[in-house]
């Protein structure tokens, strides 16, 4: 059955430079099970430092690409900052939940691939594209991923428990061990309230528009 569906290709900025590539491959692997496990979805990695997700609904695949970026950067090194570039592909496709990445190969695959490729030659380091286009929201992407650009380890872990538990500051706070205005200053820094409007608006778009 063909339906609308998330692809997120993706590679690691600068693993080779990693003192601890372990590490850093253990970060990607756990987290790409984690995010796949919650969303119902399929992950491989490939090349090493490359990896594809396929997502049933597109409404997850940026909360996924988010919280992907997210673990990364909490992870990182004392004086390496661990980071991937992500290209969100949204398109019809017969793909279903349980059929591996590798066995596919329809245009949103492809699209999503084209659109890493695309990133390689410039900064960007998260995209978003669409069966159907929008510049708004082109620009919007854009602007988030100059957002989580700055981001510290603290601001990153602070956005992921958030993303992934979806509790009140103060249950983050004693998650974290720290105190309630702390998560809040973490919260802040990151822009949270404009990211998390930035993906309330990108589920209801999907919601609305399924098809």
């Amino acid at each position: 059955m063909v339906q609308r569906i998330a692809v997120l290709t993706g590679d690691l900025v600068d693993s080779r430079k990693a003192s601890d590539p372990k590490r850093l491959f253990e970060v990607l692997d756990a987290t790409l099970e984690a995010i796949t496990g919650r969303y119902g979805g399929q992950s491989e990695r490939y090349r090493g430092d490359g990896f594809q997700l396929a997502l049933p609904d597109p409404a997850s695949a940026m909360p996924a690409a988010v919280l992907l970026r997210a673990a990364l950067i909490r992870h990182s090194e004392e004086r390496q900052r661990w980071d991937a570039r992500i290209a969100v592909a949204i398109g019809k496709d017969r793909w279903q939940p349980g059929q591996g990445v590798s066995e596919a190969s329809g245009e949103v695959f492809v699209h999503s691939g084209q659109a890493l490729d695309a990133m390689s030659e410039g900064s960007a380091h998260l995209c978003l594209v669409e069966d159907r286009p929008s510049e708004c929201l082109a620009l919007l992407t854009r602007f988030v991923d100059d957002l989580i650009d700055g981001w510290s380890r603290y601001a990153a872990e602070a956005v992921y428990l958030s993303l992934w538990h979806e509790e009140p500051q103060q249950a983050l706070a004693r998650r974290l061990g720290i105190s309630q205005p702390s998560v809040h200053k973490r919260l802040r820094a990151a822009r949270w309230p404009l990211l998390d409007d930035y993906l309330r608006h990108l589920e209801q778009r999907f919601k609305d528009n399924p098809r």
